[in-house]
């Protein structure tokens, strides 16, 4: 079982994280949001690939679902707080914040 405020600090450890508001719930991003909390419903959205979502409701359905909305196709992953570990909850949080990371620009260079 985990606690909201431990998922707020493994966030807020990773590099460039910020918590903002969003839309009443509280958010981490890192230039764009990669996770929000769930404090009543004790979850924590995580936004990963749909790949990355498939892998983890296959390998723990105890802990990962996919949101049952357009965002959840797309990758958007629920964790449930009361199924993982510490541990785990900053291995996924790093898979989400890696993925909110600027893109390195590929220069064209010309023959």
């Amino acid at each position: 079982m985990l606690e909201p405020e431990t998922v707020r600090e493994l966030a807020l450890s990773l590099e460039g994280t910020e918590e903002r508001d969003h839309c009443g719930i509280p958010s981490f991003r890192y230039r764009v949001i990669y996770a929000t909390l769930w404090i009543e419903e004790r979850g924590v959205n995580l936004m990963l690939t749909p790949e990355m979502q498939h892998e983890l409701v296959a390998d723990a359905p105890e802990i990962f679902s996919q949101l049952p909305n357009k965002w959840g196709l797309n990758g958007a992953t629920r964790v449930n707080l009361d199924k993982i570990s510490r541990e785990e909850m900053l291995t996924v949080l790093k898979l989400a914040w890696g993925l909110a990371q600027p893109k390195p620009k590929i220069s064209k260079r010309r023959a």
